[in-house]
């Protein structure tokens, strides 16, 4: 029974994102800023993660929603629309922490973006972990975030890398042992 109301809820979850993107694909801007309203903060804190800066987080948001809406007659709805979000959010974020400062663009989202709540979390960081952070590659703090701080499974980590749950699974491992390498070698 519990099982079941389970199953049921995650069925609608899935069916109103699906109509919220039927909407907007025909054009509904009120139904992209459900969208919007709805994973903002995940995105942000996958961007977060992966940038280590608030502020470059904020313009990498505006542009992974900027992307997401100018490609979402390309979403082929094989996986659910926030893993599709995840993984844009995701490759733009590592483009982005690739790239040189001075050289981003900020693409304005206008006055949506300033009526979006801010839900964000941003918990107090041990500095020893923002400094072992900051020394992983892009790929080692997205997966690190995506499990970490966004809890997802294996499986949606899989999907927003590009990968399986296996592949994710031993990336996961592999990013912990160097986290835990460059996080003991900077202990005191």
């Amino acid at each position: 029974m519990v099982s079941n109301l389970i199953d049921q809820a995650h069925t609608l979850g899935v069916d109103d994102e699906s109509r919220l993107v039927d909407r907007a694909v025909a054009g509904d801007e009120t139904a992209f800023r459900s969208l919007y309203q709805r994973y903002y903060a995940k995105v942000y804190s996958i961007a977060k993660g992966i940038l280590l800066s608030a502020e470059e987080a904020e313009d990498a948001c505006q542009e992974i929603f900027m992307l997401a809406y100018k490609n979402l007659h390309k979403f082929d709805r094989r996986s659910r629309f926030s893993t599709w979000l995840f993984r844009i959010a995701v490759n733009r974020s590592i483009q982005e922490s690739r790239k040189s400062p001075g050289r981003r663009g900020i693409v304005d989202l206008g006055e949506e973006a300033e009526s979006i709540p801010d839900t964000r979390h941003e918990p107090e960081t041990d500095p020893m972990v923002e400094e072992a952070l900051e020394q992983l590659q892009p790929l080692d703090r997205a997966v690190l975030t995506l499990f970490y701080w966004d809890d997802l499974s294996l499986q949606e980590i899989g999907e927003s890398i590009g990968c399986s749950a296996n592949a994710a699974k031993t990336r996961l491992f592999r990013a912990r042992e160097r986290f835990r390498e460059v996080y003991e070698g900077a202990r005191p």
